[in-house]
């Protein structure tokens, strides 16, 4: 007889099908029941979403929000059945707007290309659930297919691309892993950059666990490039100098433009993370954008091999009028 932690494990590893539907844009959530001493869904969830209010989510279950694979609505004193998924919709409480438009730069059956703001995130996470340019996107085309190719930091503006249909997600998230797409950025930073330009920068970068940064590390081989051209300068009335950037990555490590500026001397403008983490920001303050943008995405269609290209209309804050 087969070893019953091991079917269920197998079950777990299968994708699963979610028995709840997109709703505004916003796809059912799920959370994994393990082995345990719980005797009710109710004791295990009151420990699993501590920071959860006891009465909001009794409220959450006496709408049905909350299903097993079967569709079939929980109750807290549902008998705790370990080996299978929990469905429900996941809500976070006064979530900031974010107050900006994201222009549709293109669309068709199988790719959308927009023009997203800063501080709006790509996919939702922890404090942003509806305010994301996936929901948006979902809502807006009613499409809850809709899954991106690619992600922009929520500080970063600029060309982010999704996918329509699921057949053709794999063919388009290979370009990227094969780094078969021109992806160009601009920024604004101090000029007096640590290396003489037009240059490439390669450092390895490594992801910090349990907090949102990454760090540079000397005894490790090269994981990241980015190629950096400078395209103009100008002095301000204090004196100091400040240089419009182009940056082109041929990797796509987390946070790797805004960790190489930093590690060369020049951290890009309104950059609250590198070279020091400003906490202390609200999360509804949009007074300071990034001045990081994603201005141009192309490659060759792995489906009709024509070539495409994508080009942000948005133009950085602080440059100089002329």
């Amino acid at each position: 007889m087969q070893d019953l932690n091991t079917t269920r494990d197998a079950s777990r590893r299968r994708a699963p099908i979610a028995p709840l539907p997109t709703k505004e844009g916003v796809s059912p959530s799920r959370v994994w029941l393990p082995e345990g001493e719980w005797l009710t869904l109710g004791e295990f969830l009151l420990q699993r979403f501590e920071y959860l209010d006891p009465d909001a989510l009794q409220q959450r279950i006496e709408r049905g929000d909350v299903v097993n694979d079967s569709g079939e609505p929980q109750a807290l004193d549902t008998p705790y059945v370990p080996g299978q998924w929990l469905w429900y919709y996941r809500e976070v409480a006064d979530e900031a707007i974010v107050p900006f438009e994201m222009p549709i730069l293109y669309a068709d059956d199988r790719l959308i290309a927009v023009d997203k703001p800063h501080f709006l995130a790509t996919t939702p996470s922890g404090s942003y659930l509806k305010e994301t340019a996936l929901v948006r996107l979902r809502a807006q085309f009613n499409n809850p297919d809709i899954t991106p190719l690619h992600r922009l930091d929520r500080d970063t503006a600029g060309v982010l691309l999704f996918c329509v249909q699921p057949q053709y997600r794999g063919l388009y998230q290979s370009l990227f892993q094969s780094r078969d797409v021109q992806k160009e950025y601009e920024a604004i930073a101090p000029a007096g950059l640590k290396l003489s330009l037009p240059s490439h920068y390669c450092s390895h970068i490594e992801v910090l666990k349990g907090v949102f940064l990454v760090r540079e590390r000397d005894d490790l081989d090269a994981n990241s490039e980015t190629y950096i051209e400078e395209l103009s300068r100008w002095q301000m009335d204090d004196e100091s100098w400040w240089c419009h950037y182009r940056l082109q990555p041929t990797t796509g490590r987390k946070h790797q433009l805004r960790m190489h500026m930093s590690s060369l001397g020049s951290p890009i403008l309104n950059d609250s993370y590198y070279p020091y983490w400003d906490q202390s920001r609200p999360i509804d303050d949009f007074s300071l954008p990034l001045q990081l943008l994603a201005r141009r995405i192309a490659f060759v269609d792995p489906v009709d091999g024509e070539y495409r290209e994508f080009r942000s209309l948005r133009q950085l804050e602080a440059l100089p009028t002329r």
